[in-house]
């Protein structure tokens, strides 16, 4: 696992496949409840994560669809939101992520503290998710140009092959995602196009990790198909005031 913190006060983590219980092909840290996966090991799976998370409380999921919605969360929802971003004031209350060749962007101003989790797959991009998860960061006392955001692991655009005309649309909104296969074919560069984004609203952006199809601890959909997903998860220390 990956993990950092902004500030002292917010932490953020990545996690990857090792220290789960899902059998094969979702071994072994699968946290996704969508995939096929055995919901009792699901339930485990998330249960150790929330055990091996410093300061947390609870961890909110979401039922990301590719859009841009924007969820605020005070406690970890029975069911979870339709969106692909969730925001939070609450310490101790964690924002996860899942992923699996898509961008875990995670977002904190630890001075409002205030912290986003986002899911930015080409869609994503395309539609603004990282905009709108700013605006309802700002709606809660948060600045942009306090605001520092960690990307995940993700493909990377020497993997990320696309039709023409998709690369054509995600580099209209975003051009620093356009990019070349290492087949010499259009493709995308997600982090980049999501780093430009960002930086234009004054965030502090940092990346981490690697590609997931070139990282075999890592799920990728479009390497293996039938997967799992891993997750990027931010949160306040508990204790900080809301």
């Amino acid at each position: 696992m990956l993990a950092g913190s902004v500030g002292g006060l917010a932490r953020w983590a990545v996690t990857d496949r090792h220290g789960g219980v899902s059998e094969p092909p979702y071994d072994r840290l699968n946290l996704a409840e969508h995939v096929g996966d055995d919901p009792p090991a699901v339930a485990a799976n998330r249960a150790r994560l929330l055990a091996a998370l410093e300061g947390a409380r609870g961890v909110a999921f979401m039922r990301q669809v590719h859009g841009r919605a924007v969820t605020v969360v005070a406690a970890a929802p029975g069911e979870p939101p339709e969106c692909d971003a969730l925001v939070t004031a609450t310490p101790g209350l964690v924002l996860a992520a899942l992923v699996a060749d898509c961008v875990p962007v995670l977002l904190a101003d630890p001075d409002a503290g205030v912290v986003a989790a986002a899911h930015a797959g080409r869609e994503g991009v395309r539609l603004g998710v990282v905009d709108a998860t700013l605006e309802v960061m700002a709606a809660l006392g948060a600045r942009a140009t306090r605001t520092r955001a960690v990307l995940g692991p993700a493909v990377c655009p020497a993997c990320y092959e696309v039709p023409q005309p998709l690369r054509t649309q995600v580099a209209a909104v975003a051009p620093a995602a356009h990019a070349v296969s290492r087949w010499g074919t259009p493709a995308l560069d997600l982090r980049a196009g999501l780093a430009a984004r960002l930086a234009g609203h004054g965030v502090e952006v940092t990346a981490v990790g690697g590609c997931t199809v070139e990282t075999p601890q890592l799920y990728s959909f479009r390497r293996d198909g039938v997967t799992g997903r891993f997750a990027g998860l931010v949160w306040l220390a508990d204790g900080r005031a809301a």
